[in-house]
């Protein structure tokens, strides 16, 4: 299904289930060689199928299930896979597959279980021809893909290397595509072969390679093009004498329909085509610089991570102190709580003195009544009252936030009376001394009435 024409080879339309190859006629008898294949698929969907595929086998595959060419196949196959078959987003790529003339090539899972190397590339409507450079060397494949977004053809990129591949000796070379249910344009540009041969070492004359026979073949037929061609030069120059003299004016046949004038000019469309690919062309050097300044960050993003961890593994020996001098810290402010509590204890002692002179001061005799008695024992339960509300406050205080007071934990065998003992005794004592007290009073009033 291949369609020649004089500046490309479509190898496929964009109609569904079509297939096309195109070989070369003789065996390569290059040990090393390179080629440089100029190609592009445009479509009008967003995705498209099947894909093109770049070969060196033993024998020509001119038709066949994979991308337009025949299976088992005993060489290299370089395809350029538009459709995503196993679902797993990995297309549009570009896959290495060798074959030793027993392998079927695994359609479902493109590829994939089969693969030496893969990229992942999108080659399809690009605004420049994409361009693949293959090259073996001392069993050595590289593949370096030209996306097409730049007018620049040296722009390649390195897409896959297999290292220790052994292909013949001898070869074909052909380009091949297929559609399926999607289909896309699949047009060769170019296709150069080159011999690659050692450093210091020179390469044989072609004249040594090329059989008479078939040299002589090759020199008629560049004859007979050169006859065809100087006769359609005479034929335009008969139908459109204007364009003489002017070489370089119209690439194409089409173009000596055009005046002079409206070829000074380009068309709206044009114009906004010419301006996008050069936006495209400027955001791509941009992601280039972009990248190159990220890996630079990153070089100096490691540096400083390694600065920081010397610098922190240096003062590792300074934390011990610092951790001596917070213990320091918290010793002292223990101090302080516990000199605050030895002070508002003094000062309870002291209310409780306080409380018991007066006390002692109601029991004298011929002192007061019973109502004076009975005030001395309000005063008393007031003192109380504060003393317990200091000691709640305190222990609040001192305690953590959040928790709620706990008593002290008593010692096995307490070698001196507890500050909560005393009280209590001092209490107890405080109570049953003055109930005595309003007893003998009482006591004496009712003698008194009897006398």
């Amino acid at each position: 299904d291949a369609i020649p024409s004089a500046d490309q080879i479509r190898i496929t339309t964009s109609l569904k289930s079509q297939r096309g190859s195109v070989w070369t006629k003789s065996k390569s008898p290059f040990a090393h060689w390179e080629v440089e294949v100029t190609f592009r698929v445009t479509g009008r969907g967003r995705v498209g199928a099947d894909g093109l595929a770049v070969w060196f086998t033993e024998e020509q595959g001119l038709e066949g299930p994979v991308f337009g060419a025949a299976d088992k196949w005993n060489g290299l196959g370089v395809f350029f896979d538009s459709f995503d078959n196993d679902g797993k987003k990995n297309n549009p790529g570009v896959i290495v597959v060798g074959n030793n003339g027993k392998l079927l090539y695994d359609h479902q899972n493109d590829g994939s279980t089969q693969a030496l190397a893969s990229c992942l590339r999108d080659f399809r409507n690009k605004p420049y021809p994409v361009r693949v450079k293959i090259a073996y060397y001392k069993k050595t494949l590289t593949v370096s893909v030209n996306n097409g977004f730049t007018p620049d053809k040296d722009d390649y990129e390195l897409c896959a290397k297999v290292e220790d591949m052994e292909l013949p000796s001898q070869g074909y070379f052909g380009i091949s595509a297929a559609t399926g249910g999607l289909a896309d344009d699949h047009d060769v540009l170019s296709f150069l072969t080159f011999q690659l041969t050692e450093p210091g070492k020179e390469a044989p004359t072609p004249d040594a390679e090329i059989p008479p026979q078939e040299k002589e073949k090759y020199q008629e037929e560049f004859e007979h093009f050169q006859q065809e061609l100087d006769k359609k030069k005479e034929e335009f120059q008969k139908e459109h004498p204007d364009v003489q003299g002017q070489p370089g004016k119209c690439l194409r046949t089409a173009c000596a329909l055009l005046s002079p004038a409206d070829d000074a000019f380009e068309t709206v469309s044009d114009r906004e085509l010419r301006q996008i690919f050069e936006g495209q062309n400027r955001i791509h050097l941009e992601i280039k610089q972009l990248n190159r300044q990220l890996d630079m960050i990153l070089d100096e993003q490691r540096r400083y991570v390694a600065a920081v961890t010397e610098e922190m593994a240096k003062r590792g020996a300074a934390f011990p102190a610092q951790q001596a001098q917070v213990s320091q810290q918290e010793l002292e402010t223990v101090v302080k709580g516990q000199e605050e509590v030895v002070r508002q204890v003094n000062e309870i002692r002291n209310a409780v003195a306080d409380a018991l002179s007066s006390a002692g001061a109601a029991a004298r005799p011929g002192s007061a009544a019973a109502y004076e008695s009975a005030q001395h024992f309000n005063d008393i339960k007031e003192h109380l009252h504060l003393v317990r509300r200091d000691l709640e406050h305190l222990a609040q205080r001192n305690g953590p936030a959040g928790d709620k007071p706990k008593c002290p934990e008593l010692p096995p065998f307490p070698s001196c009376l507890s500050t909560v003992h005393f009280l209590l005794f001092v209490a107890v004592q405080t109570v049953l001394f003055v109930g005595y007290v309003m007893y003998r009073s009482q006591q004496e009033a009712a003698a008194k009435k009897f006398f």
